[in-house]
């Protein structure tokens, strides 16, 4: 395996394996609240690093999702954008690091149990809701131009549209599905949609 194989991330991601890593992220979480085992931060902090850098690759729990779990389900694959949820895995990463300073290396447990809370929040919309907050923000920062419209084209075209849906996650396999139609076919053969509506 390359290295630029290796330091890749999911393009796009089924969002079922997503929402089975938020629900083990959510577990031990929870564990480490509740029985105040704060060491847990450092595996839960590794998870997320390792997503960010290499998507479930290098993710123990990633790797069982996708590999073992999602596959043996008999539910059908979902498929969103990858970027944004790259960007979700890294707003994870970035505040179980921090939880991890603030009791390993200042002794602040209260710090780190606020710090969990708020991944437990996230981690809990994300699982049991599909509402992914990380991607919410990254549609915002795209729509500001604050991240370019290239770095997720897919992103821009849905989340420019209806959003009677978190971010239009679930247009996503039909939208795509047209933008492939659409490159096969040279523009002047291409029917205007209203046409081919009224043809039917």
């Amino acid at each position: 395996m390359t290295a630029r194989k290796l330091f890749s991330f999911p393009n796009p991601v089924n969002e079922l394996s997503a929402r089975l890593v938020a629900g083990g992220v959510v577990t031990m979480a929870v564990a480490a609240i509740a029985f105040g085992q704060l060491w847990l931060l450092i595996p839960l902090a590794y998870g997320f690093v390792a997503r960010v850098l290499t998507g479930p690759t290098l993710s123990p729990l990633g790797s069982l999702v996708t590999k073992v779990i999602t596959p043996r389900l008999p539910l059908p694959a979902k498929y969103v954008p990858g970027p944004p949820k790259r960007f979700a895995q890294g707003i994870g990463a970035t505040v179980t690091v921090a939880a991890v300073v603030a009791y390993f290396g200042f002794g602040s447990s209260g710090a780190a149990y606020v710090l969990l809370g708020a991944i437990v929040v996230a981690a809990t919309l994300e699982s049991v809701f599909a509402i992914c907050l990380g991607c919410i923000v990254f549609g915002a920062l795209m729509r500001w131009g604050v991240i370019p419209a290239e770095v997720c084209e897919r992103c821009n075209d849905i989340w420019g549209g209806s959003r009677s849906s978190v971010l239009g996650e679930d247009r996503l396999p039909e939208v795509g599905r047209v933008l492939d139609e659409q490159r096969r076919v040279p523009p002047h053969e291409r029917e205007p949609q209203r046409d081919a509506q009224h043809a039917r």
